[in-house]
């Protein structure tokens, strides 16, 4: 098994073990934290996460000149680009620092009148923690992104796999202990410094990384930040889109709002982890076939390979949170949790449409023709912020989430599909033509879903599992007789007799 397939299998491995080990510890975490507590952490992360975009999106332009230098075989320059990443990083790193030291003292502006004294003081605590965590990131990825374009998926994937299964474990610890949402951010710090330490140490002795910090090159900087403007715009825009709905929600209903919603951004999460698992490991493959002037016919063929995968992973798993999603949270998360089934709902329907088509992102990087997509999505992200401000004041979480919503699906739905067709010249009618006759397979599904949802008490655990079984047996078999093509069953296969 090669790098890439083994990378691959290895994700799901690791993202399947880190839900299941989600599932068994997110109910006690939720209940040792409380709503509020739980909604205070939520709240202090998705205003952090903001101190990401520091890194400007220059680590998306990493890959591409990499591969660049990689197919000339030219080290001295692969050495060099790793230095001035390096030298960057490290300064981004303690700017974040210096940053997040003064947001923190100004905790109690920033969230607003809705929070107690002794919840601005816990915040602080957590900012605190959660900037030195976010520092951490930037020279890290110098040696992750490294390691990937390398092709070393193996290595990459089980420190992944690591940090997953390790994580919750130690914050279960943590827990029992009394330290509370003080406790879970000091292990996600704990958890950042051990897999940067083995990110080093790997490139040193496997890969033999090599850095040199002599000679500067500001007009490769001056491409490097000019190609990634647009990636930085892209990065602010996903920080609107994922975050500022709970922002919102904190200033106009408190931390409980924030929890619910934070459980619904959970989900998401974990959603949108699946479609990225497949797609992540042939970004060097994309960035390599552009740069040897393969045709857009080899592009569209990966794009629809790679998108049949995905769309029947995700309609599983879309169909199935329709299905049994209200049940799911009612036992996983609380009753008092249940609004968070409709705010997921309507989070995750439209953006499906970009998740099986998210390789196009790096595509598009690939030809350095991303520009349009940034300046659309920051247009739309604008029109989301304007829609979810009234509606989540006047409707909670349901409103903020239909604000998201309805932005995706105008921006990644309808635009970005007219964009890849018309501009990227990727054939988007055989993309979809493709995709609808998968879906024609899961008619069968589908309905005896709806019986299901309909008739049967999900509420009831044994009824959950075993119907729940049943629909996933029904969904399997009906897809692949009737959805998958040769390929796709072949892979299958190959698979089944590993095993």
């Amino acid at each position: 098994m090669n790098q890439r397939k083994a990378g691959a299998l290895l994700s799901y491995i690791s993202m399947f073990l880190g839900y299941g080990i989600s599932i068994i510890y997110t109910p006690y975490m939720l209940r040792k934290l409380g709503m509020s507590e739980y909604g205070l952490y939520t709240l202090v992360a998705s205003t952090i996460n903001y101190l990401s975009l520091l890194s400007l999106g220059l680590g998306a332009s990493y890959m591409r000149i990499y591969s660049k230098y990689s197919i000339k075989k030219e080290n001295k320059k692969i050495e060099e680009l790793n230095g001035m990443y390096l030298t960057i990083f490290s300064l981004i790193s303690v700017i974040t620092v210096i940053i997040g030291v003064y947001l923190s003292s100004k905790a109690g502006i920033l969230f607003g009148s809705k929070l107690t004294s002794d919840e601005i003081e816990i915040a602080r605590n957590l900012m605190l923690i959660l900037t030195l965590n976010i520092a951490l990131t930037f020279p890290k990825s110098v040696f992750t992104t490294y390691i990937q374009a390398n092709e070393r998926f193996i290595f990459f994937k089980l420190l992944q796999m690591f940090s997953t299964v390790m994580t919750p474990i130690l914050v279960v610890v943590v827990l029992l202990i009394g330290y509370k949402s003080k406790g879970l951010v000091l292990i996600t710090l704990i958890m950042q410094i051990l897999t940067f330490l083995g990110s080093v140490v790997y490139c040193k002795k496997n890969i033999n990384i090599k850095i040199r910090f002599n000679n500067f090159d500001f007009k490769l900087m001056k491409e490097i930040f000019i190609f990634s403007s647009f990636i930085f715009l892209n990065m602010i825009i996903d920080q609107i889109n994922w975050n500022i709905d709970k922002i919102i929600l904190g200033r106009f209903w408190g931390t409980s709002a924030v929890g619910i919603y934070g459980i619904a951004s959970q989900l998401n999460i974990y959603y949108l982890s699946i479609s990225t698992t497949i797609s992540s490991v042939f970004i060097p493959k994309v960035n390599k076939l552009v740069a040897e002037g393969h045709n857009n016919k080899e592009l569209t063929e990966i794009f629809v390979k790679i998108g049949r995968i995905q769309f029947s992973i995700m309609m599983l798993i879309l169909s199935g949170l329709y299905i049994f999603g209200k049940s799911f949270i009612k036992m996983w998360a609380g009753v008092e949790y249940v609004s968070a089934y409709y705010i997921l709902l309507i989070i995750i329907t439209p953006v499906t449409i970009p998740l099986i088509q998210n390789i196009g992102n790096e595509i598009q990087r690939a030809k350095n023709k991303h520009k349009f997509k940034s300046k659309m999505y920051l247009v739309i992200s604008i029109v989301n912020l304007s829609m979810s401000i009234p509606l989540a004041k006047h409707y909670g979480g349901i409103g903020a989430a239909i604000g998201t919503g309805l932005a995706f699906f105008i921006g990644s739905g309808i635009i970005m599909n007219i964009y890849y067709h018309k501009y990227l010249q990727l054939d988007i009618i055989y993309f979809w033509k493709e995709m609808s006759l998968l879906f024609s397979s899961l008619i069968v599904p589908l309905l005896f879903g709806v019986y299901v949802y309909i008739k049967i008490d999900l509420d009831i655990l044994s009824n959950f599992i075993i119907f729940g079984l049943i629909y996933t047996a029904i969904y399997s078999v009906f897809i692949y007789i009737f959805g998958l093509n040769d390929y796709e069953k072949s892979l299958i296969i190959k698979l089944i007799k590993r095993k």
